[in-house]
């Protein structure tokens, strides 16, 4: 099969990499074609890919390209991992929103809009040019924000893209490991938006292990979600919170602690990936192993802020070995082998979660099979909960309409509506600066 990754050049392409070097199943990726608009940073990615296959015999072939149409014509599954902008973009998103008070996040709030705004238009011309190019093929989103992008692609593809995230799976993870189950063996109980979700139930051998561990104080406490939101927020709401709900519950304390840092984590991000693309050009450099040094620093600092603000400490080890390669794995392996798994994945909402339309692309246990994914009907949320979800929904519409019409004043009622812009003035000079600093944004008339 040919796997083509749209960011080809991007800083955790080696992991999906990884993950297809470990797969010794039939029928398994046999191409890889990388794409992406930067050719020095492609190379870099394949001098580190080509390390990884030195000891692999029969390792996917790599080609690199930066033509799209070339990438895209005759893939099986497209895997998209693109960055509008680049992580000077993202440096830019969260100093605008902190210059007004308010959460630069990539995905959450003010800066998440921003980031949605100049990614959409690209995200349709991709599904446009899929539609076209590779009609049968399966297109897996990673791009950020994630549920956003794969709503704005599925009005192009419909069904055949789904969009992948790590957060639901590492957060199941913990919570099976804390309970003492094998997480494999775990049924998550899983709703919400892609970086808005909650945990509701844990279900091992039929019986829901959740309410145990939100009795229990102590063990509430000991992994990181009990120590980011507090044991005592956790029992009030009687499931457990994506990390990024963090944002939501404890905003003002992030926004200050975003505030207070020497720099943000698209600054950190930008300029430790700058050094690595720099070193990685010396030839007598080994590029994989300067890439897991960089990674293993990437990995341990991920949401420092909140953790600092919340006290919780370091990331605990079991947490640093990432996981979202192994979701486009177990996704591709399924589809392409028709072997029936249950995945928490971001599709079309169909009639999975009643407060929303069926065209709403939510983030949900699915069955997936060579049919693709399918949402598993999903109790209500409680009403503090669909309150949010409703809400955020809305703003995502507002950006796409924003990026369909090129509308001003839908961007600015994506900002006004989200429940971390507090002021319609504030939104207006959020876009005015957003404007300011992205050349991508000239569309919003």
């Amino acid at each position: 099969m040919r796997l083509t990754i749209l960011g080809g050049g991007g800083f955790r392409v080696p992991l999906v990499y990884g993950a297809l070097l470990g797969d010794r199943g039939g029928r398994r990726v046999t191409e890889v074609v990388l794409h992406d608009l930067d050719a020095a940073r492609l190379a870099a990615v394949t001098r580190v890919l080509a390390e990884q296959a030195a000891a692999v015999s029969d390792a996917p072939r790599v080609t690199a390209t930066t033509d799209l149409d070339e990438a895209l014509t005759g893939a099986d599954f497209v895997f998209s991992a693109i960055r509008v902008g680049g992580l000077q973009g993202r440096a830019e998103d969260e100093r605008v929103a902190l210059a007004e008070g308010v959460l630069g996040q990539e995905t959450v709030g003010a800066g998440g809009i921003a980031y949605g705004l100049r990614t959409v238009p690209v995200a349709v011309d991709i599904a446009r040019r899929v539609a076209r190019l590779a009609p049968d093929a399966w297109v897996i989103n990673f791009t950020n924000p994630a549920g956003l992008v794969t709503e704005a692609m599925s009005r192009h593809l419909g069904d055949r893209v789904i969009g992948i995230c790590d957060s639901p799976v590492g957060l199941g993870r913990r919570i099976a490991r804390v309970l003492g189950a094998d997480p494999a063996e775990a049924f998550v109980d899983y709703v919400g938006l892609n970086h808005l979700g909650w945990v509701r139930g844990l279900r091992v051998a039929g019986r829901d292990e959740l309410p145990r561990l939100l009795a229990d104080p102590a063990l509430l406490g000991s992994f990181e979600e009990g120590r980011l939101f507090g044991p005592d927020w956790l029992r009030s709401l009687g499931a457990i919170p994506n990390e990024y709900l963090h944002y939501y519950y404890f905003n003002r304390e992030t926004v200050r602690a975003y505030q207070e840092a020497g720099r943000t984590r698209g600054a950190f991000l930008r300029d430790q990936q700058s050094g690595f693309y720099a070193e990685a050009r010396d030839p007598g450099v080994s590029a994989l192993e300067l890439w897991e040094r960089t990674r293993a620093e990437r990995e341990a600092t991920y949401m420092s802020e909140n953790r600092e603000a919340a006290g919780a400490g370091e990331r605990e080890a079991e947490d640093l070995a990432g996981g979202y390669e192994k979701v486009a794995l177990a996704l591709m392996r399924a589809i392409a082998h028709g072997e029936r798994t249950t995945l928490i994945l971001n599709v079309r909402n169909g009639t999975a979660l009643a407060a929303l339309d069926a065209d709403a692309v939510i983030e949900v246990p699915c069955v997936v099979d060579a049919a693709g994914a399918r949402p598993v009907a999903v109790d209500p949320l409680p009403g503090h909960a669909t309150a949010l979800v409703c809400a955020v929904k809305a703003v995502e519409r507002e950006v796409l309409a924003a990026a369909g019409s090129g509308s001003r004043a839908h961007a600015v009622a994506a900002f006004a509506l989200h429940p971390l812009v507090d002021s319609v003035t504030v939104a207006r000079r959020l876009l005015d600066g957003y404007t300011a600093v992205h050349p991508g944004l000239a569309y919003l008339r």
